[in-house]
C-alpha cells in the first residue's frame, strides 16, 4: 500500500544538508545538544529538550506533531540528574507522544498520544500501540507489541518487521513534499 503525499508549507520548514526537515514552529532547547543523523522529519509544535542533556536520533526519524521528547531524569539526594536519550534508526513518533525515555532501538513504531516513562528502555523492533502509557523504568522486549495503560505486551511482530519500519519511514520521507504553490 503506498503512502499518500503529506503536503507542507516550504517556508515552514528548514532542510539541512543532510536532508533533515525541521519546521520552525517546534521548539528546540539546547539545540547544540542535538543530533539529527539525517533524513529526519520534525513536525511542527515538536519540543526536543536539548537543554537538559544530549539528544541523538538516526537515520529516517519522523517525529510527528505534538510530539515531545525529554531526556530521563533520575532524583539523587543531591539533587537531579539527567541523562541522554539515544534514538536508533527508522523510527516513527506518533502525533503528541511524550517520550522520557533513555533508549529508543532501530525500527521502533510509537503511536499517537502515548506517554513513555523516564528511563525507559524500548529495544529494536517493538511497536507502542496508539494511547499506551509506559510505567517509568521499563524495558520493552525486542518484537514485542505493546498496547494499554499500563503497558503490557499483547503480541509477538513477525520477523519482517525491520524491513516494514525501514519502507514506511523511507516512504513517509519520499511522500513528505512542499505545496506546489510554494
Amino acid at each position: 500500500m503506498e503512502l499518500e503525499n503529506v503536503y507542507y508549507n516550504k517556508g515552514d520548514f528548514v532542510e539541512t544538508a543532510s536532508g533533515n526537515k525541521v519546521c520552525r514552529h517546534t521548539v528546540l532547547c539546547g539545540s547544540q545538544n542535538i543530533i539529527l543523523h539525517g533524513k529526519a522529519i520534525v513536525q511542527q509544535d515538536a519540543i526536543i529538550r536539548g537543554d537538559l542533556a544530549n539528544v541523538r536520533s538516526g537515520r529516517y526519524c519522523i517525529i510527528s506533531r505534538g510530539v515531545v521528547l525529554r531526556p530521563p531524569f533520575k532524583k539523587f539526594s543531591k539533587g537531579v540528574a539527567f541523562f541522554p536519550l539515544q534514538i536508533g534508526d527508522h523510527v516513527f513518533f506518533g502525533e503528541g507522544s511524550v517520550v522520557n525515555a533513555a533508549v529508543i532501538g532501530n525500527y521502533v513504531y510509537i503511536g499517537k498520544n502515548c506517554i513513555i516513562g523516564r528511563r525507559c528502555v524500548l529495544k529494536d523492533c517493538c511497536y507502542i500501540a496508539d494511547n499506551t502509557v509506559l510505567a517509568p523504568e521499563t524495558t520493552v522486549p525486542a518484537f514485542a507489541h505493546v498496547a494499554g495503560s499500563p503497558g503490557a505486551a499483547v503480541a509477538e511482530l513477525p520477523e519482517c518487521t525491520p524491513d516494514l519500519m525501514t519502507e514506511f519511514t523511507k516512504s513517509f520521507y519520499q511522500h513528505f513534499v512542499p505545496h506546489a504553490l510554494c
